[in-house]
């Protein structure tokens, strides 16, 4: 389909007549009425109610105009992707975050970015790890695994796992607590998918014990407002909030951590890019949280 010849019938539209698209497009009426009859031809459609000089949609060519309008949006992005990639640099930036990354960790640094960084758009990482969000249109993953070896990939941070009470709790102000007494009581965890609740059932697993049923939540934050309303002990890697206290779970192993990574295809058109941002993103951690989640 000849792109030029839909710009001609989009332009037409909204310029309202033949006459002032004519100037708009710097071509003479005859041509663009040429061209028009060609595009109907081509595509075997009648586009436009012709009476005298003027020119009407059709009940078709109204249904066909949000089409071209969307091809056109869509050559016009391919174009600036292949300029993007010619010239090594990145005009959008399409992130895959875990849902417990987001708010904390990703959302702040993005508040950091330069007007001449690229623009980001962020989705949920896709449960399959990092290989699969890449696969499927993602620059930069972060992730709570080691990506595959055949990725390019940087540390970023190892985060605590927390144990969030009220203040007036009685734990409110210990550093630490054992897994074996935190199982003791009421808790209030992510589902399986997340990697907070799987290193809780770890430490819980290495010491040789098991977990009580728990109240589950998709959302860290749920989980801390059920916590500040006194319904139990949220176990998440998450800032506090809600006049929550935070307090440093341990196991059988030590503190029991989160490790953050950020993966991307080495052979990405952008790829100096993609690193120089996952290094900012380390260095934005550490500044954030302190020397301490340094890899």
């Amino acid at each position: 389909m000849n792109l030029r010849l839909l710009r001609y019938f989009v332009e037409t539209v909204d310029a309202g007549s033949a006459t002032r698209a004519a100037t708009q497009l710097h071509i003479t009426q005859p041509v663009l009425s040429r061209q028009l009859r060609q595009l109907e031809q081509d595509l075997d459609l009648p586009l436009f109610e012709r009476q005298g000089h003027r020119l009407r949609l059709t009940p078709a060519g109204e249904q066909f105009l949000p089409l071209a309008r969307n091809l056109l949006r869509q050559a016009d992005e391919v174009r600036r992707a292949a300029s993007s990639i010619a010239s090594g640099q990145l005009d959008q930036l399409h992130l895959a975050v875990p849902t417990t990354t987001l708010s904390d960790v990703l959302a702040p640094f993005l508040s950091t970015l330069h007007p001449d960084d690229p623009v980001p758009i962020v989705r949920q990482l896709d449960p399959r790890g990092a290989e699969a969000a890449l696969r499927s249109g993602a620059d930069l993953a972060i992730v709570p695994r080691p990506p595959s070896r055949d990725l390019a990939s940087l540390a970023l941070a190892v985060l605590p796992i927390w144990a969030q009470v009220p203040e007036s709790d009685a734990w409110a102000g210990r550093p630490l607590v054992d897994v074996g007494e935190l199982i003791r009581r009421p808790l209030l965890v992510l589902t399986e998918e997340f990697r907070p609740r799987q290193l809780l059932e770890e430490a819980v697993a290495a010491a040789g014990l098991s977990c009580r049923p728990a109240v589950e939540s998709t959302n860290a934050q749920v989980a801390q407002a059920l916590a500040a309303a006194g319904r139990g002990v949220a176990v998440v890697s998450d800032d506090p909030r809600f006049g929550l206290a935070s307090i440093g779970l341990r196991g059988p192993a030590g503190a029991v951590r989160i490790h953050l990574y950020a993966a991307w295809d080495p052979q990405h058109h952008a790829a100096p890019t993609l690193a120089e941002l996952a290094r900012r993103l380390a260095a934005f951690c550490v500044e954030r949280y302190g020397p301490g989640v340094r890899p």
